[in-house]
C-alpha cells in the first residue's frame, strides 16, 4: 500500500472542505420540484445570503459580474462574509469598504489606500492564481476533496494558503494539489433565465456552471426571462439547470457599469469612476452615490444613469447569432 507524501504545504487558513456534508446538505435543501423561483432582488439577498457566508461570484465587475446583487449585499450590509474574489478588479474593494468583507481568497487585487487600511483593520487576504480558485470551484462542482494543478508551486502564494504539494503517486514527481471550495452562496448574473432557474449563458464564461452546482446556494440575475417553453425548444443552450437554483431575480442591466454580451456595452465613464474612487481613496462617496442613496437598483438606474445613456449603451451592443434570439 502506497502512501502519498506531502513535500510542502501552505501555512494560512482556507474554508473547510468537506464533501459528504455538502452532499448532504444539497440532498436535505435543494428542491427538484419545477417551482418558480423568481423573486425581487432585495427578498433573494435577505433570504439566502446571510452574515459568516462564504460567497461567491462569477466574472466581475466588468463583464457579465452580479454587479446589481453585489450592490444589494452591500445595501443590506451583510458581514464577516469571506469572498471568493476571482477575476476581480474591483467588486472585494466594494465589498469591503462597505463593512461586508473579512477574508478574501483573491486571484488577483486592485490595491490602494483602502487596501492598507483594511488591512490594518483586520481584513485576512489569502492570495491565490486565477486558475487555483477556478480549480477549487470545479473540485467543489465533482464533489471530491481536492485537484491537482501543474503550476503554483514554488510562489509565495503557495507559502500563505492552504494548497500542497504531494508526490504524485503514479510518476513521483512533484504536484500541486487545491482544497475544493463549496461556497454558502453564489451570485451568477446570465443573459437569459426562466421562473425556475434553467439559465442561458452566452459569449465568454469563467466558472459559472462550477459555482452553481458547487454552492449550498444560488441566486441568479439575469437580463431577460424568458418563456419555459423557450427554454425547451433548444435545451442545448441551457448552461445552469433550475435544480441547482434557489432564487431568480430579473435584473436589467444587472452589470452595469461593465457589458454583457448581446445586451449593452460597457460605460466607460462608470468605469473610470470607479477605478478613480479605488485610486483616489474615495469608496465611501461611491457607495453613497451607487448604493445607499437608493432603495433598490432600478431607483439607482433611474436617477444616477438615465434612461437616455441606458438606451445608447443598448444601442452599442455587439449581437451575433448564438448570443441573442
Amino acid at each position: 500500500m502506497s502512501v502519498i507524501q506531502v513535500l510542502a504545504e501552505g501555512t494560512l487558513d482556507f474554508h473547510p472542505v468537506d464533501p459528504d456534508g455538502f452532499r448532504e446538505y444539497v440532498r436535505d435543501h435543494k428542491r427538484r420540484a419545477l417551482e418558480p423561483r423568481l423573486m425581487g432582488i432585495r427578498e433573494a439577498v435577505e433570504r439566502f445570503v446571510q452574515d459568516g457566508d462564504y460567497l461567491a461570484y462569477d466574472c466581475n465587475f466588468f463583464m457579465r459580474g452580479p454587479s446589481a446583487l453585489l450592490r444589494e449585499v452591500i445595501r443590506q450590509r451583510k458581514k464577516d462574509l469571506w469572498v471568493c474574489g476571482k477575476f476581480t478588479y474591483v467588486d472585494s474593494a466594494l465589498l469591503t469598504a462597505g463593512g461586508c468583507a473579512a477574508k478574501i481568497d483573491v486571484g488577483f487585487q486592485m490595491a490602494g489606500p483602502w487596501l492598507r487600511r483594511a488591512l490594518d483593520d483586520g481584513l485576512k487576504i489569502y492570495e491565490y492564481s486565477n486558475v487555483v480558485m477556478t480549480t477549487r470551484l470545479q473540485a467543489g462542482s465533482m464533489g471530491v476533496p481536492f485537484l491537482p494543478i501543474r503550476s503554483f508551486g514554488g510562489t509565495d502564494g503557495f507559502k500563505y494558503s492552504g494548497a500542497k504539494l504531494i508526490e504524485d503517486p503514479y510518476t513521483g514527481q512533484p504536484l500541486v494539489i487545491v482544497p475544493a471550495l463549496n461556497p454558502d452562496v453564489s451570485l451568477i448574473h446570465v443573459q437569459q433565465a426562466d421562473q425556475y432557474g434553467n439559465c442561458r449563458v452566452f459569449g465568454t464564461g469563467i466558472s459559472h456552471v462550477e459555482c452553481a452546482l458547487a454552492s449550498k446556494r444560488v441566486i441568479i440575475s439575469a437580463e431577460e426571462i424568458v418563456d419555459t417553453e423557450e427554454i425547451r425548444r433548444d435545451p442545448g443552450r441551457t448552461t445552469i439547470p433550475y435544480y441547482v437554483v434557489d432564487a431568480v431575480v430579473h435584473a436589467p442591466f444587472g452589470c452595469y457599469p461593465g457589458e454583457v454580451q448581446g445586451y449593452y456595452a460597457s460605460d466607460s465613464e462608470g468605469v473610470l469612476e470607479v477605478f478613480a474612487s479605488i485610486g483616489r481613496d474615495q469608496l465611501d462617496a461611491y457607495l453613497q452615490k451607487y448604493v445607499y442613496d437608493h432603495e433598490d437598483e432600478q431607483q439607482m438606474l433611474d436617477r444616477v444613469v438615465g434612461q437616455e445613456k441606458l438606451n445608447a449603451l443598448k444601442a452599442r451592443a455587439t449581437i451575433k447569432d448564438g448570443y441573442h434570439p
